[in-house]
């Protein structure tokens, strides 16, 4: 019997959760064993740090990305929207499982509509958020999605916050005592760059066992994503995102506001081209 693959994943609540779906998916179209090696990253031990000050694409992933290249893992699991716009040489994203709703979710406190104070440490969310409540402060909150939560109703840090939707729903997380729950559409909350996305990452040579099985809908919205990512050069320092929805590419940037643009079959088979023609006409480039 051949040996069991190896899965790298972060040791968050969310990372085994996303990294189970990924095995449970690897197990049924492969047939294989698999296992989690969970880990510990530079960003989960420094719960303190502002992601922003420090730059936060890294600090989820570089563990799991030297277990793939010294061969302690097969398969690292990332949430796609965590992964840096460069990878290492010898390594690439094989694929994506089916991508969740990609959407944001303003959580606020239980009858508040104007909030004064709203907890998020992400450039992007705050940039859109503050076209949405031009009156409310910020102040940066940290932990797992549900001490976030706790934080808001016990600590009172806050008056809302915002999460990913599909990392509330992937957590079983549908309500919240003391809480409320507000879906935003593209047009209000542009999301991050391959967010509802689970990512599986492995060595080049290693892509086209996995590519076959995974979701390739999903590669296709988030590799035109990651394009605009790359020629911007974009990480946790800009005000930035971009979402793929079919025919219509919404990006919000810091220098230009919310747009919303066509994309056809042409877009997507040159994402690159694409990305450098639409910052460019936008005055980005």
């Amino acid at each position: 019997m051949s040996r069991p693959l190896i899965l790298a994943t972060r040791k968050s609540p969310l990372a085994i959760a996303q990294s189970e779906m990924v095995a449970a998916h690897l197990r049924n179209t492969l047939g294989v064993e698999v296992e989690l090696l969970k880990m510990v990253t530079t960003g989960d031990r420094q719960a303190e740090w502002s992601l922003e000050q420090k730059g936060g694409k890294g600090l989820f992933t570089s563990e799991l990305e030297q277990a793939l290249m010294k061969g302690e893992a097969d398969l690292a699991v990332h949430s796609t929207k965590d992964l840096p716009g460069d990878l290492p040489a010898e390594l690439c994203i094989a694929g994506y499982l089916p991508r969740a709703d990609p959407r944001d979710v303003l959580v606020l406190r239980a009858g508040m509509a104007q909030p004064t104070t709203i907890a998020t440490g992400s450039p992007r969310r705050r940039g859109q958020l503050m076209m949405m409540f031009p009156d409310a402060a910020f102040t940066e909150i940290r932990g797992n999605v549900d001490t976030r939560l706790r934080k808001i109703v016990e600590q009172g840090v806050a008056d809302g916050t915002v999460l990913a939707a599909a990392g509330v729903a992937r957590l079983g997380i549908g309500a919240w005592p003391g809480l409320e729950f507000h879906v935003l559409d593209y047009g209000q909350m542009v999301p991050a760059v391959g967010q509802g996305a689970i990512a599986v990452q492995t060595r080049i040579a290693d892509a086209a066992r996995f590519a076959a099985v995974l979701d390739a809908t999903t590669a296709r919205g988030v590799r035109i994503e990651r394009a605009f990512q790359a020629a911007l050069g974009g990480g946790c320092h800009t005000a930035f995102a971009a979402h793929a929805a079919q025919d219509t590419l919404y990006l919000f940037h810091e220098d230009v506001g919310l747009r919303s643009l066509p994309l056809d079959e042409t877009d997507y088979n040159a994402p690159g081209d694409t990305a450098r023609r639409v910052l460019k006409n936008l005055g980005l480039l």
